[in-house]
């Protein structure tokens, strides 16, 4: 895979608007270690990862994992300092090339590698990096990632991994920065026998070891992101079904503990389910050589590639709980739907800097109402949506800080969502829609995109200039509010709380009849009949009666 990248700077750093109001956070509170870790450095541009084997032991007993990384990369331009990344207070011990040791010089978690052989353009080569110790323990899995360390049950090991925004490299060593997939990747696990270990992709074997260990080899044969990769070790029983998609025969498997078995085969029925609904919206599976896996954790779950992670204890809607607080939410399972639906916005449309982490959340997050309309009707998805956006906050941007590791407000979920919401109203045209986001996903196939190229993809398929739009809903905190009055028959109306220019359409309702305003910042006025109007709440605007 070509390494296609471009480092672009964030408006709202600048918008006096934005700044006038003391919304941002003070830039200076960033670190050497935040732009190490979110800059594509020049260590890190002039090599394209093309290839990892990670082969590691794990002891549960005594919380220590131990082994290698195999990185195979492609020179792109002459250079002879690589940086790897791992997070203290793991160590790296050596790294070799071509069997010689290597000179490393470590900056906080950024360890920089000095190559003895020339680097050639074109040339694809390898290093091995050693490394060893007790990686961080996960104090609040899946946010405040790491190794998670429990027992089930019957008192055996449970451990998983989790690390999305703490960054991969809290637990294995690689080239951590979301702009650069590895093309592929060979993940060889050593646990304690009597324990099972699940990742991502495809089982290739199982070996024996004399010292009462065993070593699984998963083969993942896609592009995947660094926080995609995981390790899920425990007393595991797998049962499995092929669903007829798109593509063809996809397998699904699905491994839970032992005493778990007969309640998941009846609960992860809503995985085929979600497959079909999103085969529909979104296009193929964008994965069909690695399969789809549901493996359970000790924590409440992620979104793991072709091994997605599930700890929503067998209930419905989100541990029991409907987010949406319409009735709806308690229709499925949350994290099957939602850490699912991220197969396609996430893990097959990637980001490349984490400000833009909405595109994965906003995308997903919309998914969970396509999958009720898909099942129910529309209104059903319509009302989940609109449900949940009365959780926004409005604390800061969506769009987070590029360049330094740091994502955007929370809001992004949401709002994301209610947004997208918003901008299919604007369409009118079902099918249209439907079209729009499987060409999404087939326009960025497997690819890490920036903001700009996604909001250029959808005002080019939608037909309208959305600059302003996304201006609004993404770097902007305000949610446009409609003020109106009706008098003597005219009705008169504007938009406040708005960025300069923002002239969304909107729909209104009239004595039951439904028709189109065109708010403006400037008051409007029309004749009407009516002594009130009622604002269609599937657009994400605010309505004041004066």
């Amino acid at each position: 895979m070509k390494i296609r990248y471009l480092i672009i700077l964030l408006a709202i750093i600048t918008s006096p608007l934005i700044e006038a109001q003391g919304l941002l956070e003070d830039k200076n509170t960033f670190t050497r270690q935040d732009t190490l870790r979110g800059t594509i450095t020049p260590e890190r541009a002039w090599w394209d990862v093309t290839y990892y084997h990670l082969d590691i032991k794990v002891d549960p007993d005594n919380k220590y994992i131990s082994g290698k990384n195999i990185v195979q990369y492609e020179v792109l331009k002459p250079h002879n300092v690589l940086q790897i990344d791992l997070q203290s207070p793991l160590q790296i011990t050596k790294a070799t090339q071509n069997g010689e040791d290597l000179k490393i010089k470590s900056d906080g978690n950024a360890h920089f590698i000095t190559l003895a052989k020339k680097q050639i353009i074109g040339d694809v080569n390898s290093l091995e990096v050693h490394y060893k110790g007790k990686p961080q323990e996960a104090k609040n899995a899946p946010w405040d990632g790491g190794f998670s360390w429990k027992k089930d049950n019957n008192r055996k090991h449970f451990v998983a991994t989790s690390c999305q925004g703490l960054g991969a490299s809290v637990w294995w060593p690689n080239k951590d920065h979301m702009y650069d997939e590895v093309d592929s990747m060979l993940i060889s696990v050593n646990v304690p026998k009597g324990l099972s270990n699940i990742s991502n992709g495809r089982l290739r074997n199982i070996e024996e070891h004399d010292n009462n260990t065993v070593t699984s080899h998963w083969f993942v044969n896609n592009p995947i992101n660094n926080y995609g990769v995981n390790v899920n070790i425990g007393d595991y029983v797998h049962f499995s079904e092929v669903f007829e998609g798109e593509n063809g025969d996809l397998d699904m498997d699905y491994y839970v503990l032992r005493d778990n078995l007969e309640k998941a085969k009846e609960h992860f029925k809503d995985a085929p389910k979600m497959m079909k609904a999103f085969e529909h919206w979104f296009g193929p599976y964008p994965f069909y050589e690695d399969g789809f896996k549901l493996v359970e954790v000790p924590y409440l779950g992620m979104e793991h590639q072709s091994s997605i992670t599930y700890g929503n204890k067998y209930m419905k809607g989100y541990l029991g709980n409907d987010l949406s607080k319409t009735g709806w939410g308690l229709k499925f399972d949350f994290i099957i739907i939602h850490e699912a639906g991220h197969e396609w916005f996430a893990n097959n449309i990637t980001y490349k800097d984490i400000a833009d982490m909405w595109i994965h959340e906003g995308f997903t997050a919309y998914s969970e109402g396509l999958y009720l309309e898909y099942h129910y009707n529309k209104q059903a998805g319509d009302e989940y949506t609109v449900g949940k956006g009365k959780d926004i906050k409005n604390d800061r941007p969506i769009i987070g800080y590029y360049n330094v590791n740091k994502e955007g407000s929370g809001d992004m979920y949401n709002k994301g969502a209610y947004m997208i919401h918003t901008l299919r109203q604007l369409i009118e045209d079902d099918e249209k829609w439907r079209m729009i986001l499987r060409g999404l996903n087939k326009t960025f196939y497997h690819q890490t995109v920036t903001t700009k190229q996604v909001e250029d993809y959808l005002s080019k398929t939608t037909g309208i200039d959305l600059t302003e739009f996304f201006n609004q809903y993404l770097r902007d905190v305000r949610i446009p509010t409609l003020e109106y009055e009706i008098k003597n028959g005219d009705l008169k109306f504007r938009y406040t709380n708005i960025i300069a220019n923002f002239d969304m359409p909107i729909k209104i309702d009239v004595y039951g009849s439904k028709q189109w305003l065109f708010p403006k910042a400037d008051w409007q006025t029309m004749s009407t009949k009516a002594d009130d109007i009622k604002i269609d709440n599937n657009f994400l605007v605010y309505s004041k009666k004066l």
